[in-house]
C-alpha cells in the first residue's frame, strides 16, 4: 500500500482524484484499465485517468444495506451475479434470513436499474488487463471487495484497488484479494468515506455519463490540469462501501 497514513480532508471527490493519481501513478504499468465503481468512483478516476492514462469505464456493483441501516454494508453484489455478505458482521446485528434476502434482491434491483441508467453499458473485456478498481473511500471494504473478486473472475493479468481514504480494516481485507491496494490516507479511527471530504455532495447518473462521454486519452501534467464543469446537484445519493 502506498500513500499517508495521516488524516487528510480532500475538497471534493475531483481533487481526491488528483491526490491518487499522483500517488498511484508510479506503481501501474502503461495504459491500464481504470474500473470506477459507480457512482462516488466515477470523478475520482476520471482525475486518476488523466494522470496515469489508460482507459477509463465503470464496473457495476451495489452494496447490500443491512436492514433498517441502508447505509451500513453487510456485503455487496456484482456484474455477472456475484455476491458477497459478511456473515460475521450479519451474525452481530442479528441479522434473520428473510430481512437479509430482502437486502440482497434489493440491491439485485438496484444494479439492474443502474445499468439501465448507463443505456445498458457493456462490461469490458478483462482478460489479460491490469486493472484498477477505483472507489471514492474504503469504509467496510465490502463493495471493493466483490469488485475484486467479480473482476478475478476474468482473468486479468493484475488487479489493483485504488481510493483517495480508506479504513485498515479495510485494507487488510483487500489486500488478501487484490494484488495491490493503494490509499492516499488511511486515517484512524476511520468512520465513515463522507467525513474526510469538505464536499461530498451526491454524485449523479447524468454527471456519471458525462465524463465517461469526456475520458481523457493522453498522460497530462498535474499544473496543465483543469476541473470539467461542476455539475448541478441532483437526487441521488452516494455509493461507496
Amino acid at each position: 500500500m502506498a500513500g499517508d497514513p495521516e488524516p487528510r480532508v480532500f475538497v471534493d471527490r475531483h481533487d481526491a482524484g488528483a491526490a491518487l493519481g499522483e500517488v498511484l501513478g508510479p506503481g501501474v504499468g502503461i495504459r491500464p484499465l481504470l474500473l470506477a465503481l459507480p457512482r462516488g468512483g466515477v470523478p475520482v478516476a476520471w482525475e486518476v485517468a488523466r494522470r496515469v492514462g489508460g482507459r477509463l469505464d465503470i464496473w457495476l456493483v451495489r452494496k447490500i444495506g443491512a436492514p433498517g441501516r441502508p447505509e451500513l454494508a453487510v456485503g455487496a453484489v456484482a456484474e455477472g451475479g456475484f455476491r458477497i455478505v459478511d456473515r460475521a458482521l450479519v451474525d452481530r446485528l442479528d441479522i434473520d434470513d428473510e430481512d437479509l434476502d430482502a437486502s440482497v434482491d434489493r440491491a439485485v434491483r438496484q444494479l439492474a436499474a443502474r445499468r439501465a441508467a448507463y443505456h445498458d453499458r457493456a462490461p469490458p473485456a478483462l482478460a489479460g488487463r491490469e486493472v484498477v478498481v477505483v472507489d471514492d473511500g474504503l469504509a467496510t471494504g465490502a463493495t471493493a471487495h466483490v469488485a475484486v473478486r467479480s473482476v478475478r473472475a476474468h482473468d486479468p493479468a493484475r488487479i489493483v484497488v485504488a481510493a483517495p481514504t480508506g479504513s485498515r480494516e479495510a485494507i487488510d481485507l483487500l489486500s488478501g484479494e487484490a494484488d495491490d491496494v493503494v490509499c492516499v490516507t488511511s486515517p484512524e479511527p476511520f468512520g465513515a468515506v463522507g467525513a474526510w471530504y469538505d464536499d461530498f455532495s451526491p454524485t449523479t447518473d447524468d454527471e456519471v455519463l458525462r465524463l465517461l462521454a469526456s475520458t481523457p486519452s493522453l498522460l497530462a501534467r498535474r499544473e496543465d490540469l483543469q476541473r470539467p464543469p461542476r455539475p448541478e446537484a441532483g437526487p441521488t445519493g452516494p455509493d461507496h462501501g
